[in-house]
């Protein structure tokens, strides 16, 4: 197993230009078997999570080609569900949580879908329930066997219904959305996620011919047709490779330019790291953060300590939470750090302990980040990557520690990001892949 190692303290310079939307491309990519036209989609991460999702597809029978890694011609014109049964899928399909993804457009068009218990990050419960009671209003019928861990799913007539979501669920709306496009009548979406990865998901689905009103709000209304076409799609640039950037240029005294950014899409995002006191120019989609001494945490209007929490979009997304968590180790003031969705992802800030940071983890949600004021500087330590956020929120931590780091288990960091290593020395980090 891979492991790299860090030796930190190095101040980065240049400038980096952030991959392609992983949460957005397992939407799209999944998109393709609604059509047995062409599909083209560019700026496509090139990460485990993702290749292994193009892979699933490709074992399903569907037409590939790469003409460069960012860029795949997908055809799903002979798709072989019985694929669908094998011990093949069942055995790769688990291993992403990504492949739940595909349940919404198998139904919509092959009318029977399999979904395996889901699989990523360990960083709490993931419930499937808004999928499947989504997908029962719509007419689908479904039964778990423990046997295998796949819920299995049927829909022999799928039919326009009128569903309100539970909880906003982003991937849950987005395959409700892929099952709806083709269902008989309306369906209508209350308390929809509306993050941009689900407005682009509807926006491709409008130009292969879904009838789609209400993106970008919590409404959707959903005309069913019984044929979408082929389409040309970019994906928007990663919100949270942008704001690991931000964090990563504020830890590490570094002077780092973020190209290409898509400013209108970031929401909340760069107000999140202001109030860390981080400084930022925004030069056309461009971020430049310039190298700062110092940065301090605000606080609110009547002085009380600031709390960042996650929430549905247009809140502050529960990926950046380490990130900002481990940016504020290093700030001057305090912050309360609430990550309501996921009840085990603040479990690595121990390793920030061991580094020297001043958190007290209150319970499984909250972490009060006492910040060190660069009084002293985080040391290295060997440690291992829990999830793909709090890897990468460890990886930023190594950069700016004294001293040598070892970060185990990388592969949880290489499903999310991009050849990391490798951009990061561009910007002058010592950092390398070791056995």
């Amino acid at each position: 197993m891979l492991s790299f190692e860090v030796n930190g303290g190095k101040k980065l310079r240049g400038e980096i230009n952030p991959q392609g939307a992983k949460n957005e491309a397992l939407q799209i990519i999944s998109a393709v078997l609604l059509t047995p036209e062409k599909v083209t989609i560019t700026n496509i991460p090139d990460i485990l999570d993702v290749n292994l999702l193009i892979e699933l597809l490709g074992e399903m029978n569907v037409k590939i080609e790469r003409p460069q890694r960012d860029t795949c011609i997908f055809q799903a014109d002979n798709v072989n569900v019985d694929y669908l049964r094998s011990e093949d899928y069942k055995k790769k399909s688990g291993r992403l949580r990504g492949s739940v993804m595909l349940a919404g457009p198998l139904l919509a068009r092959y009318r029977k879908a399999f979904i395996p218990r889901p699989g990523g990050d360990k960083i709490g419960r993931r419930r499937l329930d808004t999928h499947i009671l989504g997908f029962e209003k719509l007419g689908a019928t479904f039964n778990y066997e423990s046997g295998d861990g796949f819920f299995h799913l049927e829909a022999s007539n799928l039919k326009g219904a009128y569903l309100l979501l539970d909880e906003p669920s982003v991937t849950g709306t987005a395959n409700i959305v892929m099952a709806a496009v083709m269902a008989k009548g309306t369906t209508t979406i209350y308390n929809a996620a509306c993050e941009p990865y689900l407005q682009q998901l509807c926006k491709m689905l409008t130009r292969m011919g879904a009838k789609i009103s209400g993106v970008g709000s919590n409404l959707l209304v959903i005309e069913g047709v019984d044929y979408l076409g082929g389409t040309e799609h970019r994906m928007l640039p990663d919100m949270i490779e942008i704001g690991s950037f931000i964090g990563l240029a504020a830890m590490t005294q570094s002077d780092i330019t973020i190209k290409n950014v898509s400013l209108d899409n970031l929401g909340v995002i760069p107000e999140k790291f202001k109030q860390l006191g981080i400084q930022m120019e925004f030069i056309g989609d461009d971020i430049h953060v310039p190298e700062q001494e110092m940065y301090e945490i605000t606080t609110f209007l009547d002085g009380s300590v600031l709390t960042i929490y996650d929430h549905p979009w247009p809140g502050f997304t529960p990926d950046l939470i380490s990130i900002v968590l481990v940016t504020a180790t290093q700030a001057r003031g305090s912050v309360l750090i609430h990550q309501k969705m996921f009840e085990s992802r603040l479990f690595f800030v121990d390793k920030l302990i061991d580094m020297g940071a001043r958190i007290i983890l209150c319970d499984p949600h909250r972490a009060a980040v006492i910040g060190l004021g660069r009084e002293q500087n985080l040391r290295g330590i060997t440690m291992s990557s829990p999830d793909i956020r709090a890897g990468v929120s460890l990886l930023i931590a190594a950069l700016s520690a004294d001293g040598r780091s070892i970060i185990q288990n990388i592969e949880q960091i290489d499903r999310g990001y991009q050849q990391i290593d490798e951009r990061l020395r561009k910007l002058g980090a010592d950092i390398r892949r070791i056995s």
